[in-house]
């Protein structure tokens, strides 16, 4: 591909993430996006499992039984001249480290936010990460079929918890029952619920009014939202590209996503002000950029099992720089090593496309026989290249992990070793029996964990809690087993360095009275 070819095909990528707590509506959000985009022809809500309907992006068996996303989904389809990558991340909190890592491999982020509830913890703490990575935000405040709070309450809530200033790009014309509309000050028309096609839209005036004909005008509802505009045009943020690019302003939407309400409004929008692919750093201190011809990238998600009758593993990778052509030679920075890249795959969440092409932006998977780990680099060129690297979190609950029967060891090792391997959980083994000990985050990652190895590699476990740790690496030469006791458990992690679980903080402050000169850290 030319130089001139390759920018042009990276300006049309969009790549972000959809982020919120559970319930607020993101996967139902992501199917309406993938209506637009003409990859699905209906919506089959969690909500609704009797019907046999599931989330086109929950492929997972126990996201359907339960109606939760835990795991990083992708999808990608093309929508008004641009090549959408959209990554639907986990909602639950035991599984934020997964999605810590994928806001790593997008150029924006859309915050879903229900209405009724406003901004809860989960959704502070991943707009945290956003606002640390400095890229752009995009709100959607959903479920305004149903009663909520108050649209300028949800703003404030929105500039106070998250310290960023709003901007209305749409304001309802009531909620719940007496839903009327949306007050479009983008395009300067009103969207009025439950219409259908063109006649959905009515235009305003020069003044950003109604025609005094229109049999809405004469409705209280609309009187208030009157105020509220021109309180808005007053008194509130001046829309400002340049502090969204920034991720100090942040667009906000108002719609219902479950109604398919106000939804095509906010992808058109998104499309339009959504940024490109940006460069990104190197741990050597240099920046990539995406229009740089030698191909790079890095895994940033390895997932076993999307397709269980196969029993394979996907190396989810984002594309920084240059062109990908399947059968390309790369280096795996970590290893020096040169591989060819054969197998790749684009996503449509459960269902795959061999991609033969991609470019800067996009996200390919890539068949893995187990070469890569979380955080690899691959890359063409003379020039050795190693991202920065992705976040990862210490462990806080732990548990002793058996098979229930023995003589099924071998899919006992096998599925302990490959689904480790997705980041979710971390293995560990006790430095002399080699006892298999999992730590996680929160305890969901651990029943979800039971449940695929049960059901992907028919192994039945049994869990044994040992309850919350500290977990604290030691350098190898200054370690002595003796200094192990009950108190503090001496394991190796995967890459077989040391480290003790303290069973509390009087725990490590008796070692660190005992052993001065040992040096502890929290990660390594």
């Amino acid at each position: 591909m030319k130089p001139q070819e390759l920018a042009q095909e990276v300006a049309k990528r969009r790549t972000f993430a959809i982020i919120s707590h559970p319930d607020a509506g993101k996967t139902t959000i992501t199917e309406q996006l993938l209506l637009f985009g003409g990859v699905i022809r209906e919506a089959g809500t969690v909500k609704g499992r009797k019907s046999g309907h599931f989330a086109k992006s929950d492929w997972m068996e126990i996201e359907k039984k339960r109606g939760i996303s835990v795991t990083s989904s992708v999808m990608q389809f093309n929508y008004q001249g641009k090549r959408i990558n959209i990554l639907d991340t986990p909602g639950h909190e035991d599984f934020s480290e997964d999605t810590y890592r994928t806001l790593m491999a997008v150029d924006a982020a859309v915050m879903v936010i229900d209405s009724a509830k406003g901004i809860e913890a989960q959704t502070k703490k991943l707009f945290k990460v956003v606002k640390q990575r400095g890229i752009p935000i995009f709100t959607f405040m959903n479920k305004l079929d149903r009663d909520g709070r108050e649209p300028l309450d949800l703003i404030a809530e929105l500039e106070d918890l998250l310290g960023i200033e709003g901007y209305a790009m749409n304001w309802p014309i009531g909620m719940g029952k007496g839903l009327k509309g949306l007050y479009d000050r983008v395009n300067n028309r009103i969207e009025l619920y439950r219409r259908e096609g063109a006649d959905r839209f009515l235009p305003l005036n020069d003044k950003g009014e109604l025609a005094a004909s229109e049999p809405l005008t004469q409705d209280s509802i609309y009187t208030q939202t009157m105020e509220d505009i021109e309180l808005l045009n007053d008194a509130g943020n001046q829309f400002s590209l340049k502090k969204i690019m920034a991720g100090n302003q942040t667009p906000v939407f108002f719609g219902s996503a479950l109604t398919n309400f106000g939804v095509e409004t906010f992808l058109n929008s998104f499309v339009k002000y959504a940024p490109e692919p940006g460069p990104k750093k190197t741990e050597q201190g240099n920046e990539v950029m995406p229009t740089n011809p030698e191909f790079s990238a890095f895994v940033f998600k390895i997932q076993a099992n999307m397709n269980p009758a196969h029993r394979d593993r996907i190396a989810f990778v984002r594309i920084v720089s240059g062109e990908f052509d399947r059968g390309m030679d790369v280096v795996l920075h970590r290893t020096g090593k040169t591989m060819r890249l054969n197998n790749s795959t684009e996503f449509m969440a459960d269902s795959r496309e061999t991609v033969s092409t991609a470019v800067a932006g996009d996200i390919v998977g890539l068949y893995d026989t187990g070469n890569f780990q979380i955080g690899d680099t691959i890359y063409q060129g003379k020039t050795p290249i190693q991202f920065e690297k992705l976040p990862q979190f210490t462990p806080e609950i732990f548990v002793r992990v058996t098979p229930k029967n023995v003589m099924k060891q071998k899919s006992f090792h096998k599925g302990m070793q490959q689904l480790v391997q997705e980041g979710a959980v971390q293995l560990y083994k006790t430095y002399h029996t080699n006892d298999y000990i999992l730590g996680a985050v929160g305890q969901l990652q651990f029943e979800v964990f039971q449940f695929r190895m049960l059901h992907e590699y028919h192994s039945e476990v049994v869990m044994t809690p040992i309850g919350s740790r500290i977990a604290r690496w030691i350098d190898p030469e200054q370690m002595d087993e003796k200094m192990s006791s009950s108190r503090n458990l001496l394991v190796q992690d995967v890459h077989g360095d040391p480290l003790f679980l303290f069973e509390n903080q009087y725990a490590e402050r008796w070692f660190a009275d005992k052993y001065p000169d040992v040096k502890l850290t929290a990660k390594l």
